[in-house]
């Protein structure tokens, strides 16, 4: 089995494709077993947050893994095969690793160090855990990821630029009310994890008083009351639109929630926050006079909080470590087969000639017999030992998988394996 993640992200796709890529929590489980139902696809994660949706795979071969994924994705978004691929990055073996490394650091976050990324692929390996989907590779892979994102934010100052979208989001809508969001009034639609951030963050920010609303009342309910804001019904979503100067939009929504025709009319400013993908804020909204709408695609061209040089460049630093880790890891499992087809070969020679020994020794006690075994059996695991510890530490390093080969063509082993044959184009090295 080969490491594929396919993706699209902020970085490649706009927020309308990104919508239409969107895989819903639901939606999750049903995606994972189609996936590896497909015939070079043997084990899969999938995460979707509100800018990034990636595929992590175990594949037999790149090329029919890369088709098999790019086809799911396509016939769930519905988005032609070509457009799709103008929009997707790929990254094979050991660019798959590092690929995952840096986003659960924070470093491929559109805010550079946030942290919430570390929760949502949390959230992605707990779906493919329940789904059945992740298999030895993608649950090695996941734990390491997760412990390194852990490791880079306990190391290092990557995230004190930013702690989340919301923030970045946030110090763009304090600069259309003059710098101080202090005093202003808040609303925020949406009650899952993304709304309760941003109520933490407008909490912190000094936004007062501040509002709750969601399709379920007793989220809503139990939100507002853990930070002392008012939980308002879905259906009353209209006066508490007149009443805000600032409104963050983040539910599950497949629709709009804020259309043009909702909120027309509006005679001081508005600004509203759109965190959700899909879009909960319908095009025509960012036209109406007094209302200022900051979606992805804004927040992703304003390039704020960014880290310093020196903190990108420990986690980076991490992230190679980590990596040649990982790889070694993964060299030294790659191995595990042919070395336990030798032992079996041995074991079938020791047994072929015991057979022969008493059909020509008939005389031989059971007792003799067992002697007999036990010392042809330690004789050959004795000499096996050495050469099987020290191989087992070549194959860590650069360039061990030849020895793995090596064994198979000196004793002719049968070993099933992944093969390699497929050549990476260039395509698996786009970012």
């Amino acid at each position: 089995m080969n490491l594929l993640s396919v993706g699209a992200s902020h970085k490649t796709a706009g927020v309308g494709t990104l919508e239409r890529l969107s895989i819903a929590g639901p939606d999750i489980p049903a995606i994972l077993q189609k996936l590896v139902a497909q015939p070079y696809v043997g084990e899969a994660v999938v995460l979707s947050t509100c800018n990034r949706v990636e595929v992590y795979a175990a594949v037999t071969g790149f090329h029919g893994g890369l088709g098999d994924v790019c086809n799911v994705l396509a016939e769930e978004s519905g988005i032609g095969a070509n457009e799709l691929a103008s929009h997707l990055y790929v990254h094979y073996d050991e660019a798959a690793v590092r690929h995952s490394f840096r986003v659960s650091s924070g470093l491929d976050s559109m805010v550079v160090g946030e942290a919430q990324i570390l929760g949502q692929l949390r959230d992605a390996y707990h779906a493919a855990t329940e789904a059945d989907s992740a298999g030895r590779l993608l649950h090695e892979l996941m734990q390491q990821t997760l412990r390194v994102g852990k490791r880079a934010h306990a190391e290092t100052g990557i995230d004190k630029a930013g702690q989340s979208v919301v923030s970045a989001a946030l110090e763009v809508a304090a600069d259309a009310f003059g710098g101080d969001l202090t005093g202003r009034k808040g609303l925020v639609i949406g009650a899952g994890a993304m709304g309760a951030l941003s109520v933490a963050t407008l909490t912190r920010s000094g936004v007062g008083p501040l509002k709750i609303t969601n399709r379920g009342a007793d989220r809503a309910a139990r939100l507002a009351e853990a930070y002392g804001a008012t939980a308002v019904p879905f259906d009353s979503l209209d006066e508490a639109l007149a009443e805000a100067d600032l409104v963050v939009c983040a539910t599950a929504s497949t629709e709009p929630v804020l259309t043009a025709e909702r909120l027309a009319g509006r005679s001081r400013q508005l600004v509203v926050l759109d965190l959700a993908v899909p879009r909960d804020v319908s095009p025509e909204v960012a036209a109406l006079p007094h209302v200022t709408v900051v979606d992805m695609d804004g927040l992703a061209a304003s390039r704020r909080a960014l880290p310093a040089a020196a903190d990108t460049a420990a986690v980076e630093q991490i992230v190679s470590t980590e990596v040649d880790q990982f790889l070694g890891w993964l060299r030294g499992a790659e191995i595990a087969p042919t070395v336990a087809a030798l032992r079996t070969r041995a074991d079938e020679v020791v047994s072929a000639e015991l057979r022969k020994l008493s059909s020509r020794r008939p005389e031989f006690t059971d007792e003799q017999r067992s002697d007999v075994a036990r010392t042809l059996h330690r004789v050959v695991q004795q000499l096996l030992h050495s050469p099987t510890v020290r191989v087992r530490q070549l194959a860590a390093e650069p360039g061990g998988d030849q020895y793995a080969a090596l064994l198979r063509e000196l004793f002719d082993l049968d070993v099933p394996h992944a093969t390699q044959a497929d050549a990476v184009p260039e395509i698996g090295g786009k970012a």
